[in-house]
């Protein structure tokens, strides 16, 4: 095996990023005071508040290791943009019995590298939300959550982002515990908003918390108040690159879901679903893995769903709701559905058989098109009297497509004490890629090998890294042996990312 090569964290990398920006670094400390401090090492301020309205344009606002009690605004309008940064990855917490972070008023401000939540049991809702409350034209934007580890929501979402909010960038972070009946992200009214390199799971039991099976889907896309706020229906909303896992939920509710509240108006346009990862890990039953409720122009490709996923429909639920407008232009293509186990669309307690639930006459449009699938042993189930079956797909791959078992996974929650991830791993980053080594790639004979058909695949794969002119189904593309992954992982070699991990 060749040596490795020198990589640089993804704080390094940020450091870098912010010194060749040249703006100024100022300091936050739980020993600062924002009467008396001038913002510097020696004299910090104390909140980040006041450190983003006393710092000029293209500044980095380093916020020291500690715990930070009380709400955060993040205000304050800069026209090129201001970094707040934990100036140790997720050893500055934020915490606060009611909504953690508030962004109502920002714009051009990032957030990167906290660990935030709420402080308990008891707490006002949200842990964190980005809202447009700015009078005029002008709207909150340009608003980016970095590299965080978003927990454990003792009353609703974990980040709402909603109400006339745009250009929102929602990238690296890991979200694991809302509560009730809510979600990980709620994008909510808003347009122009990207999802991408997040790990989503639950783990309730970590955090000495009790598992309700209650709570909603991971992502819901929608919008709940209509045009009270300029806004009809969320539009241009990107999801991909993540890694989603351990489903903890409800029955009724998905990884990932667009529309929810039975609206008159389509409630999500333009959205594109791509190059994610979704692990069938757990044994709690869940509606299906995506789904969609009064939406059109969605696109769903080449994302890898595998493992025993109990759920009452396996790959999709396209329906309606309340006064929903018929489900229009929908097409899934390129994406991997395997469940080794032979047990796709059953439930836990094993009733259900189903690939998709999709009622006639709920959906006017869609298209089926170039999609592996597999249940192990067992046929692929097929329905009648649902709209979509997997052989309405005509170019159709039935194969196995010799990915790793979901089995076994160590739930990669954050840990203070030892500053590691459960994994081992010390960056979400770090999370991230050992996930896709570990379950979402495949070797050079798989038949996901150069399986997609040309034009109608994104650029990258669910590293980022280019396809090939002749691109592989699913979220990842396969290389020739080489060194890719941030800790030596060789692709197409899962036992050295086992070895290097440990």
């Amino acid at each position: 095996m060749r040596a490795l090569r020198p990589l640089l964290s993804l704080a390094a990398v940020l450091a870098l990023t912010a010194s060749a920006a040249g703006g100024a670094t100022f300091w936050v400390a739980t020993d600062g005071d924002d009467g008396t401090g001038d913002g510097s090492s020696g004299m910090p301020w104390a909140t980040i508040e006041h450190a983003l309205g006393a710092v000029p344009d293209e500044s980095l606002i380093l916020v020291r290791p500690g715990t930070y009690q009380g709400r955060v605004h993040l205000d304050g309008r800069f026209a090129v943009g201001v970094t707040v940064r934990s100036e140790l990855p997720y050893r500055a917490r934020l915490r606060h019995d009611a909504t953690v972070v508030t962004c109502f008023y920002g714009q051009g401000i990032a957030l990167e590298g906290f660990d935030i939540a709420h402080d308990g049991a008891g707490a006002g809702g949200l842990v964190i939300q980005v809202q447009d409350l700015l009078d005029g034209a002008d709207r909150v934007e340009r608003i980016t959550l970095r590299d965080n580890v978003i927990h454990d929501s003792w009353n609703n979402d974990l980040l709402k982002v909603n109400n006339g909010a745009g250009d929102v960038l929602v990238e690296g972070n890991m979200f694991y515990n809302q509560e009730g009946s809510d979600e990980h992200i709620d994008v909510n009214s808003v347009t122009d908003v990207v999802v991408r390199d997040n790990v989503f799971f639950n783990d309730f039991e970590g955090s000495g918390r009790p598992n309700g099976n209650d709570t909603s889907s991971y992502i819901v896309i929608k919008d709940s108040n209509a045009g009270d706020d300029g806004i009809l229906g969320s539009e241009r909303i990107s999801v991909r690159r993540n890694v989603f896992l351990h489903w903890q939920g409800s029955t009724g509710s998905n990884f990932v879901l667009l529309g929810e509240d039975g609206q008159p108006f389509y409630e999500a346009r333009d959205v594109l679903v791509e190059n994610n990862l979704m692990l069938g890990d757990s044994g709690n039953t869940m509606r299906a893995s995506f789904g969609v409720k009064g939406c059109r122009d969605v696109v769903f490709r080449h994302n890898t769903v595998v493992g025993d996923l109990p759920a009452l429909a396996y790959a999709m639920r396209l329906n309606l709701e309340g006064a929903n407008q018929i489900v229009d232009n929908v097409s899934f293509r390129h994406n991997v559905w395997p469940d080794p186990t032979g047990t796709m669309g059953a439930t836990a307690g094993g009733g259900g058989n189903d690939f998709s639930d999709t009622p006639p006459g709920e959906t006017q449009s869609w298209v089926l098109e170039r999609n592996l699938y597999w249940n192990g042993a067992q046929p692929i189930p097929e329905d009648p009297g649902e709209l979509i079956n997997y052989t309405d797909d005509a170019q159709r791959i039935v194969a196995d497509p010799q990915l790793p078992a979901a089995t076994g996974i160590t739930l990669p929650r954050w840990l203070p004490g030892p500053a590691l991830f459960a994994d081992g791993s010390t960056s979400i980053r770090q999370v991230f890629e050992s996930l896709v080594a570990l379950y979402g790639t495949f070797p050079a004979a798989s038949p996901l090998r150069d399986g997609a058909l040309p034009g109608d695949s994104p650029p990258d794969d669910i590293l980022g890294l280019p396809r090939d002119a002749s691109p592989d189904l699913g979220a990842w593309e396969w290389r020739a042996p080489q060194w890719i992954f941030g800790d030596g992982f060789e692709s197409g070699d899962t036992a050295a990312w086992t070895t290097t991990v440990g």
